[in-house]
Protein backbone atom coordinates (compact mmCIF):
# COMPACT_ATOMS: atom_id res chain seq x y z
CA UNK A 1 0.00 0.00 0.00
CA UNK A 2 1.40 3.47 -0.78
CA UNK A 3 1.49 5.88 1.57
CA UNK A 4 1.69 8.69 -1.34
CA UNK A 5 -0.55 10.87 -2.75
CA UNK A 6 -2.16 9.50 -6.40
CA UNK A 7 -0.86 11.77 -8.37
CA UNK A 8 2.75 11.93 -7.32
CA UNK A 9 2.65 7.56 -6.29
CA UNK A 10 1.47 7.78 -10.33
CA UNK A 11 3.97 9.87 -11.59
CA UNK A 12 6.61 7.86 -9.77
CA UNK A 13 5.45 4.42 -11.50
CA UNK A 14 5.60 6.17 -14.91
CA UNK A 15 9.45 7.11 -14.37
CA UNK A 16 9.98 3.75 -13.21
CA UNK A 17 8.88 2.59 -16.46
CA UNK A 18 11.99 4.07 -18.39
CA UNK A 19 14.87 2.47 -18.70
CA UNK A 20 17.90 2.85 -16.67
CA UNK A 21 15.41 4.87 -14.02
CA UNK A 22 14.77 3.07 -10.58
CA UNK A 23 12.28 3.82 -8.37
CA UNK A 24 14.60 6.39 -6.11
CA UNK A 25 15.69 8.05 -9.43
CA UNK A 26 11.69 8.43 -10.43
CA UNK A 27 11.08 9.96 -7.28
CA UNK A 28 13.71 12.40 -7.48
CA UNK A 29 12.31 13.34 -11.04
CA UNK A 30 9.00 13.84 -9.72
CA UNK A 31 9.74 15.62 -6.21
CA UNK A 32 11.64 18.27 -8.93
CA UNK A 33 8.92 18.69 -11.26
CA UNK A 34 6.54 19.12 -8.09
CA UNK A 35 8.85 22.52 -7.06
CA UNK A 36 9.42 23.58 -10.97
CA UNK A 37 6.84 26.15 -12.01
CA UNK A 38 3.73 25.07 -14.03
CA UNK A 39 5.64 25.99 -17.43
CA UNK A 40 8.52 23.75 -17.14
CA UNK A 41 6.40 20.87 -16.10
CA UNK A 42 3.91 21.89 -18.66
CA UNK A 43 6.78 22.10 -21.23
CA UNK A 44 7.87 18.60 -20.48
CA UNK A 45 4.58 17.12 -20.83
CA UNK A 46 3.78 19.14 -24.17
CA UNK A 47 7.23 17.94 -25.82
CA UNK A 48 6.33 14.06 -24.96
CA UNK A 49 3.03 14.47 -26.54
CA UNK A 50 4.35 16.10 -29.44
CA UNK A 51 6.99 13.42 -29.71
CA UNK A 52 4.19 10.58 -30.18
CA UNK A 53 2.32 13.30 -32.85
CA UNK A 54 4.82 14.18 -34.71
CA UNK A 55 7.55 11.32 -35.06
CA UNK A 56 6.87 8.99 -38.16
CA UNK A 57 9.05 6.61 -39.34
CA UNK A 58 10.95 6.91 -42.54
CA UNK A 59 9.42 5.23 -45.55
CA UNK A 60 12.83 4.82 -46.89
CA UNK A 61 15.00 3.82 -44.20
CA UNK A 62 13.09 3.37 -41.27
CA UNK A 63 14.42 5.56 -38.81
CA UNK A 64 12.56 7.80 -36.67
CA UNK A 65 11.98 11.42 -38.14
CA UNK A 66 9.44 14.45 -38.68
CA UNK A 67 9.15 14.24 -41.89
CA UNK A 68 8.88 12.05 -45.17
CA UNK A 69 11.40 10.86 -46.32
CA UNK A 70 14.04 11.74 -43.34
CA UNK A 71 16.69 14.25 -44.21
CA UNK A 72 19.75 11.81 -44.52
CA UNK A 73 17.89 9.96 -47.43
CA UNK A 74 16.66 13.15 -48.84
CA UNK A 75 20.08 14.42 -48.80
CA UNK A 76 21.97 15.40 -51.95
CA UNK A 77 25.63 15.19 -50.33
CA UNK A 78 24.95 11.45 -48.81
CA UNK A 79 26.32 8.81 -51.24
CA UNK A 80 23.37 7.11 -51.93
CA UNK A 81 25.33 3.94 -53.26
CA UNK A 82 26.02 2.71 -49.62
CA UNK A 83 23.75 1.86 -47.11
CA UNK A 84 24.63 0.98 -43.48
CA UNK A 85 22.35 -1.29 -41.57
CA UNK A 86 21.59 -0.85 -37.91
CA UNK A 87 19.25 -2.37 -35.23
CA UNK A 88 17.53 0.38 -33.89
CA UNK A 89 16.86 4.42 -34.51
CA UNK A 90 19.48 5.14 -31.82
CA UNK A 91 22.68 3.46 -33.23
CA UNK A 92 22.70 6.32 -36.39
CA UNK A 93 22.90 9.43 -33.25
CA UNK A 94 26.97 7.89 -32.72
CA UNK A 95 28.03 7.12 -36.02
CA UNK A 96 26.56 10.18 -37.16
CA UNK A 97 28.73 11.72 -34.50
CA UNK A 98 32.11 10.53 -35.48
CA UNK A 99 31.59 12.34 -39.12
CA UNK A 100 33.10 9.84 -41.16
CA UNK A 101 30.45 8.33 -42.52
CA UNK A 102 28.76 10.23 -45.61
CA UNK A 103 26.42 6.85 -46.58
CA UNK A 104 22.69 6.28 -46.07
CA UNK A 105 20.95 3.83 -43.40
CA UNK A 106 18.61 1.18 -42.69
CA UNK A 107 17.28 0.17 -39.38
CA UNK A 108 16.44 -3.32 -39.11
CA UNK A 109 14.05 -2.61 -35.81
CA UNK A 110 15.40 -5.65 -33.99
CA UNK A 111 17.15 -8.67 -34.15
CA UNK A 112 16.81 -12.15 -35.04
CA UNK A 113 16.02 -13.85 -31.37
CA UNK A 114 13.85 -16.63 -32.08
CA UNK A 115 13.19 -16.97 -27.96
CA UNK A 116 11.85 -13.46 -28.20
CA UNK A 117 9.70 -14.36 -31.01
CA UNK A 118 11.59 -11.97 -33.31
CA UNK A 119 12.08 -13.81 -36.33
CA UNK A 120 13.09 -12.65 -39.69
CA UNK A 121 9.23 -11.43 -40.93
CA UNK A 122 9.14 -8.95 -37.89
CA UNK A 123 11.98 -6.76 -39.23
CA UNK A 124 12.92 -4.80 -41.93
CA UNK A 125 14.98 -6.91 -43.93
CA UNK A 126 12.57 -6.93 -46.86
CA UNK A 127 12.65 -3.37 -47.50
CA UNK A 128 16.30 -3.98 -47.18
CA UNK A 129 16.25 -6.61 -49.99
CA UNK A 130 13.99 -4.31 -52.25
CA UNK A 131 16.31 -1.10 -51.60
CA UNK A 132 19.65 -3.13 -52.49
CA UNK A 133 17.78 -5.22 -56.16
CA UNK A 134 17.22 -1.48 -57.33
CA UNK A 135 20.88 -1.54 -58.97
CA UNK A 136 21.91 2.10 -57.38
CA UNK A 137 23.34 0.40 -53.85
CA UNK A 138 27.16 -0.62 -54.36
CA UNK A 139 27.71 -1.56 -50.62
CA UNK A 140 26.20 -2.20 -47.37
CA UNK A 141 27.40 -1.74 -44.43
CA UNK A 142 26.14 -4.36 -41.30
CA UNK A 143 26.34 -2.65 -38.17
CA UNK A 144 24.34 -5.06 -36.42
CA UNK A 145 25.73 -5.19 -32.12
CA UNK A 146 28.41 -7.65 -31.44
CA UNK A 147 26.13 -9.91 -29.43
CA UNK A 148 25.12 -13.31 -30.16
CA UNK A 149 21.88 -11.98 -31.41
CA UNK A 150 23.42 -9.20 -33.37
CA UNK A 151 26.15 -11.72 -35.08
CA UNK A 152 23.32 -13.91 -36.01
CA UNK A 153 21.84 -11.25 -37.93
CA UNK A 154 24.64 -10.27 -39.50
CA UNK A 155 25.18 -13.78 -40.93
CA UNK A 156 21.59 -14.06 -41.83
CA UNK A 157 21.66 -10.85 -43.92
CA UNK A 158 25.43 -11.79 -45.35
CA UNK A 159 23.58 -14.55 -46.64
CA UNK A 160 20.06 -13.33 -48.20
CA UNK A 161 22.80 -9.91 -49.87
CA UNK A 162 25.60 -12.48 -51.22
CA UNK A 163 23.69 -12.90 -54.06
CA UNK A 164 23.40 -9.54 -55.42
CA UNK A 165 26.19 -7.99 -56.98
CA UNK A 166 27.10 -5.82 -53.59
CA UNK A 167 29.98 -5.40 -51.57
CA UNK A 168 29.21 -6.64 -48.00
CA UNK A 169 31.22 -5.24 -45.31
CA UNK A 170 30.72 -5.36 -40.86
CA UNK A 171 32.73 -2.69 -38.94
CA UNK A 172 35.95 -3.55 -37.79
CA UNK A 173 35.82 -5.54 -34.25
CA UNK A 174 37.20 -2.83 -32.38
CA UNK A 175 33.74 -2.80 -30.63
CA UNK A 176 33.91 -5.85 -27.82
CA UNK A 177 31.80 -8.23 -28.22
CA UNK A 178 28.57 -8.05 -26.06
CA UNK A 179 28.49 -4.11 -26.58
CA UNK A 180 26.26 -1.85 -28.01
CA UNK A 181 26.93 0.81 -30.61
CA UNK A 182 24.25 3.02 -29.04
CA UNK A 183 26.90 3.64 -25.93
CA UNK A 184 30.67 2.84 -27.91
CA UNK A 185 32.80 6.14 -27.85
CA UNK A 186 33.89 8.01 -30.96
CA UNK A 187 37.03 6.87 -31.27
CA UNK A 188 36.08 3.11 -31.05
CA UNK A 189 33.23 4.06 -33.68
CA UNK A 190 35.95 6.21 -35.77
CA UNK A 191 38.18 2.90 -35.88
CA UNK A 192 35.37 0.45 -36.69
CA UNK A 193 33.90 2.29 -39.60
CA UNK A 194 37.58 2.86 -41.16
CA UNK A 195 38.57 -0.70 -40.87
CA UNK A 196 35.28 -2.46 -41.97
CA UNK A 197 36.14 -5.68 -43.58
CA UNK A 198 34.72 -7.55 -46.07
CA UNK A 199 32.81 -10.69 -45.39
CA UNK A 200 34.56 -13.88 -45.88
CA UNK A 201 32.73 -16.37 -47.95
Amino acid sequence: MSFLIEPVDRLIREFSKLPGIGPKSAQRLTYYLLKEPDEEASALAEAIQNLKKDIRLCSICFNITDRDPCSICQSKERDHSTICVVEKPSDIAPLERTGKYKGLYHVLHGTINPAQGTTTENLKIKELLSRCQNGSVKEVIIATNPNMEGETTSLYLQRILTPLDITITHLARGLPFGSELEYADDMTLNQAIEGRQKFKQ
